[in-house]
């Protein structure tokens, strides 16, 4: 992939010119003559003077004046403010050429990163998406057990198929996120030394409670900023007394967390 750009002039909007243009005036100052101008350039005469024409009325002050003498006895020749326009607009243009070239030469690590932000905005029935790395990796006969580390050091656990990670090419230190449905994360508080057969728990703090008529959306924002949301019924809502600031753990299995890897 190559990157390409062209500089633009504009005044409140409206178009005043471009390397076309510029080209056009650096021709009058070389030729004396809008007529060998215009042909210097590929232009027609009539283009170019709408062109000069509109360019002088948008610059606020002639670009080009007629001029007493020269080829044929009279012509054209570019103003001081025009001849200014010319020379900075060409440095203006050489600076924007080194930039586009740097950015060029760098083509395919830009194309990783796009198609990295475009996957960041995929969408998904899932409520709950992390980012991380594979810290672990287990293999087994029909399922493997892979360990992601995401925001804060934390850590979830994921049990997929075997096919699954082979397809995926998970190892350690390959990059991964996970998906974990809502509906899937159960919330406890005050679990203390409780022992679970779910492999994650992770703990914070109630960051949000939107209550339902029948259901209840928690949001357990968890060390290093990462937040995790629930869907739990609106009585074990109350029943867990659950508000804003409180101390909360989201347990969920390995199995119900979903792992993916940027295409």
């Amino acid at each position: 992939m190559e990157l390409q750009g062209n500089v633009w002039m504009t005044v409140d909007g409206q178009k005043l010119g471009g390397q076309d243009r510029v080209a056009l005036l650096a021709a009058v100052a070389a030729e004396g003559s809008i007529t060998a101008a215009a042909k210097a350039v590929g232009m027609s005469y009539k283009g170019a003077w709408d062109a000069i024409e509109a360019m002088n009325n948008l610059a606020g002050e002639p670009l080009v004046e007629r001029a007493a003498g020269g080829k044929g006895g009279g012509g054209t020749r570019l103003t001081a403010r025009g001849a200014q326009l010319v020379e900075n607009f060409r440095k203006i243009d050489a600076a924007h050429q080194e930039f586009v070239a740097h950015l060029s030469s760098q083509s395919h690590a830009l194309a990783d990163d796009f198609l990295l932000i475009q996957r960041m905005k995929m969408k998904t029935s899932a409520r709950n998406q992390f980012s991380g790395k594979v810290v672990a990796l287990k293999q087994g006969a029909v399922n493997d057990e892979v360990v992601l580390e995401i925001a804060g050091g934390q850590q979830l656990v994921a049990t997929i198929t075997r096919d699954s990670s082979a397809s995926l090419g998970l190892a350690v230190g390959v990059e991964a996120f996970a998906l974990i449905k809502a509906s899937s994360v159960i919330v406890a508080t005050e679990l203390g030394d409780v022992k679970l057969s779910a492999r994650n728990r992770l703990t914070g703090q109630v960051s949000r409670v939107q209550q339902g008529a029948v259901n209840t959306e928690v949001s357990i924002e968890l060390p290093g900023g990462a937040t995790i949301a629930a869907i739990v019924t609106k009585d074990s809502s109350d029943a867990l007394a659950l508000a804003v600031g409180a101390e909360a753990s989201a347990i969920f299995k390995a199995s119900s967390v979903i792992i993916g890897t940027p295409a």
